[in-house]
């Protein structure tokens, strides 16, 4: 009988003490145990290390490595050198696995020893909820490859990588620093099958220290970096400032300009073959639902009133947020009221379709989930 693949789990920390307990005692209990974590602490200033190595000293499966900060990228590509596994899993210290994460992604590569990599479908845990994930439709196309040009494939934290098809292809580029998951998943994506598993396998926790919230700024910018140099390669834009630079500066111009960016690119995908152009449309509206986000995060409805005019995409937000937005040019207080509203109304709603984190997590850790 084949001996069950070694997989590597590379948990980063960086100051995640209040979470980090939850993360490593969530894939210790893991159904699945031929696994080792290495967990790199990158200069952690708060209880991070001494949580470690106490889990360390009661788990010989767990290594632990602390030095100065050096950012994730360079903690990333550190733990991927050091990884004796076959499989490669990611782990954030502030997320939480289900039991069964890994031996059904485990499940997946044996049925597939050609996958690259996978991720899986996520719940979701906001001010101690938890909402359950639904996998996006996109998804059922099947062209990873496509839908990796336009947007970040797979949450990070999912991700199981196959050392054996990927080679040394397998890094984190600098270059990329807070998209650099982007970056790996789509230079992957074009070499090398990958997959999601229809599972939601993993609780990801939504809070205002987490990096993708600190360097929310910077990871847009990347963001759109990548976009452009995907959409240069493929022939489907020839100059691409009109879109980097709403990336550096949400302005009246700026909108202006990647709306009419985000117009140009829709029809030369309008002209691409019947077989690829669907997936293709719905990798560009995922850019338009970014570049919306981005420009309302400013909290200045004319702009974002601008964008939605110049795209003539009102109609693909929600109703809700059309009323709130409609008198953004000549009442900008309006909108932000409404806008306020809309968010309570959100919460209210959020909160009648969750579920306690309590009570979620302390049903799986008794193995009764």
């Amino acid at each position: 009988m084949t001996a069950a693949p070694l997989v590597s789990v590379l948990l980063p920390v960086y100051n995640a003490g209040p979470y980090l307990a939850a993360a490593l005692g969530s894939i210790l209990r893991q159904d699945y145990d031929r696994l080792e974590v290495i967990a790199i602490d990158d200069g952690s200033t708060d209880n991070s290390l001494d949580i470690l190595e106490r889990y360390r000293r009661a788990d010989n499966r767990v290594s632990v490595i602390s030095r100065e900060n050096r950012g994730l990228v360079a903690t990333l590509n550190e733990g991927l050198r050091l990884a004796q596994g076959e499989l490669v899993a990611r782990m954030d210290a502030d997320d939480v696995a289900y039991p069964w994460r890994l031996s059904r992604q485990v499940a997946l590569f044996e049925r597939r020893p050609e996958l690259g990599f996978c991720g899986a479908s996520v719940d979701t845990l906001l001010h101690g909820r938890i909402a359950k994930g639904r996998p996006d439709p996109v998804f059922r196309s099947g062209r990873l490859d496509i839908l990796s040009m336009f947007f970040t494939i797979f949450m990070h934290p999912t991700v199981v990588y196959n050392r054996k098809v990927i080679g040394n292809d397998l890094y984190y580029d600098p270059q990329y620093r807070h998209a650099e998951d982007f970056d790996l998943f789509r230079r992957l994506a074009r070499r090398f099958p990958a997959t999601i598993s229809p599972e939601n396998l993993l609780i990801y926790r939504v809070h205002a220290g987490s990096v993708t919230m600190r360097h929310a700024k910077e990871m847009r910018r990347t963001h759109l970096r990548i976009v452009a140099e995907n959409l240069e390669r493929e022939g489907l834009a020839e100059a691409t400032a009109d879109l980097r630079d709403i990336g550096e500066a949400v302005s009246f111009d700026t909108v202006a300009r990647a709306a009419s960016f985000i117009r140009a690119l829709e029809e030369r995908i309008s002209a691409l073959p019947a077989s690829t152009r669907p997936i293709f449309e719905a990798g560009a509206l995922n850019l338009f639902y970014f570049l919306y986000q981005l420009v309302s995060d400013e909290r200045e409805p004319p702009l974002t009133h601008e964008l939605l005019t110049r795209t003539a995409r009102w109609n693909f937000i929600r109703r809700r947020e059309q009323y709130a937005l409609r008198p953004g040019l000549w009442a900008p207080w309006l909108s932000l009221a409404s806008i306020a509203a809309g968010k309570r109304a959100d919460a209210v709603e959020y909160f009648f379709k969750t579920t306690p984190a309590e009570a979620v997590l302390a049903r799986y850790q008794r193995g009764i989930v």
